[in-house]
């Protein structure tokens, strides 16, 4: 149950400290610059700014870290839907369709979209954080490593049922995106998949991974054209469309209210967070709309379902952190190290005896989703003019950019080789069909499924016997049957509907 009177503590807490709404406006700006270079990340730019807490209150120091945070998940939709380059892992699925309308010449209607959508998104899943935090609380204990294992199996098995008719390759493009994450060194302290290059002792950077896959094969057909947005009429740069865009979101609620939910749900589970969350949101989205073959040519349903997961992963991602203690994201590890700064521990303990501070955390948040919603319109405003920009003049600073970013992700040359060797990956597996996305969602899971794996070894003593001793991991073993038998129906259906054409019939269902 909700206590009103720690609530009420709460906002009387956060008024009487005005320096906290100095630092919130310029983390939030922060966050936006931060999210709208490609390379860049909001986890870099917390720890970059991480020395300034040391000099704040806590509630302060949550607060512009949470900023930074709220501001980097918009952020990155900017260059998603400019330029088709996600400016963070978690815009990946904006580029899908807020591309397509950007080229169409509806940039303005797209960024007002996203940035209502994050708002929205951000401010539900704080919301949500608010009502369930206890009781969440306990059950993400129950969750141990077999059953983190199977979440992540069953996230690899949700992109490659979402992908229409192409389930196996999404599968092997995924499963390879799993063994690529595994290159370095392995916690036993073996060498795997290096070929004896000290470079490769640290692993697949992903972030550099992401964007070469993503962005190159965009950038390389961006060489033919003269500018983002080829009818010239089409270039203009209208605040009132974005404000229009922005309160055009009520048409897209069924679409914003699941993706809120899915992110928020996705963002408790450890290791999965925003990058996840906002390809899951994208695919659920496309399986369940009426016209699901207007995705990818420019559906704002695709932007709305992919900003607003991203952003309400945020406030699902701060379970962990304020009940437990524990980080399910890189950016709550950073906030981590802000609360050892000033000696407070998560955990039950603090939730019963600082109430007034947690809510204040969350109401904070809650406020910080109208402050982004002013503050980006008019960032929006100035960065949109990208689109008149001629190409021979921007692609030159968008390439060095994403050099420099993946070369300061990880400050050695591998950083850009990784974006190199994976534009081309991503043109090979554009080009035959392989799922992106899959390789992307393996990535990104894949040291967490090894290590769940071995402590689920572990635990059952040289044995697998605990993925199927609990209740818990034996409905996800069943889900995952369920979704591998559905696939193979679906396969055998297709075949089937094939077989049964006549041979000018089947031609003219090609040629179509």
């Amino acid at each position: 149950m909700l206590d009103f009177q720690a609530i009420l503590d709460a906002f009387t807490l956060l008024f009487s400290m005005p320096m906290a709404w100095v630092v919130v406006p310029l983390g939030i700006f922060i966050g936006l610059v931060f999210g709208a270079i490609p390379g860049l990340s909001v986890p870099i730019a917390m720890a970059i700014f991480l020395p300034m807490t040391l000099y704040m209150d806590f509630l302060e120091s949550i607060l512009f870290l949470t900023a930074i945070f709220t501001g980097g998940g918009f952020g990155g939709s900017i260059p998603a839907i400019l330029m088709n380059v996600p400016g963070t892992s978690a815009a990946i699925a904006t580029c899908f369709d807020g591309y397509p309308m950007a080229k169409k010449g509806q940039h303005n209607r797209a960024l007002g979209l996203a940035l209502s959508a994050s708002t929205v998104g951000t401010a539900f899943g704080y919301l949500m954080l608010l009502v369930i935090l206890e009781p969440l609380s306990h059950v993400v204990l129950k969750l141990g490593p077999a059953e983190l294992f199977l979440v992540a199996v069953i996230g690899l098995l949700l992109i490659g049922l979402m992908t229409d008719g192409r389930f196996w390759r999404a599968i092997a493009a995924g499963a390879l995106g799993v063994l690529l994450a595994l290159i370095g060194m392995s916690s036993a302290g073996t060498e795997r998949g290096t070929f004896g290059s000290l470079y490769l002792l640290d692993g697949v950077d992903t972030n550099a991974a992401m964007i070469g896959l993503f962005a190159a094969s965009e950038l390389f057909l961006l060489v033919k054209s003269d500018y983002l947005v080829k009818d010239q009429e089409s270039r203009r740069v209208s605040t009132r469309e974005i404000i229009s865009g922005f309160f055009a979101i009520g048409g897209n609620s069924v679409t914003l209210l699941r993706g809120s939910v899915l992110g928020a749900g996705l963002g408790v589970i450890p290791g999965l967070g925003s990058s996840i969350a906002n390809l899951v949101s994208y695919s659920v989205t496309k399986r369940f709309s009426k016209n699901p073959d207007s995705f990818g040519k420019g559906n704002p349903d695709g932007v709305v379902a992919a900003e607003s997961a991203n952003s309400s992963s945020e406030g699902g991602s701060m379970v962990g952190l304020l009940a437990l203690g524990i980080p399910s994201s890189a950016a709550t590890a950073i906030m981590l190290s802000a609360f050892s700064v000033h000696n407070i521990t998560g955990g039950p303990r603090f939730i019963s005896d600082q109430k007034d501070v947690v809510y204040a955390i969350i109401a904070g948040n809650l406020i910080q989703a109208i402050i982004l919603a002013v503050i980006g319109v008019v960032f929006i405003r100035f960065v949109v003019y990208i689109v008149r920009v001629p190409l021979a003049y921007l692609l030159p600073p968008i390439v060095i950019c994403t050099a420099l970013g993946s070369y300061a992700l990880t400050t050695s040359i591998s950083g850009p080789v990784t974006l190199l060797v994976f534009s081309i990956l991503g043109v090979l597996m554009k080009r035959y069909g392989y799922s992106v996305v899959a390789m992307v969602i393996g990535l990104l899971l894949g040291l967490m499924m090894e290590g769940n794996l071995v402590r689920t070894w572990q635990l059952g003593g040289g044995s697998l016997w605990p993925l199927i001793e609990r209740p818990i991991s034996i409905a996800m073993l069943a889900l995952i049957i369920i979704s591998v038998g559905a696939a193979l129906y679906g396969s055998w259906k297709r075949r089937q509907d094939r077989s049964s054409l006549l041979p000018g019939e089947e031609l003219a269902g090609r040629d179509a």
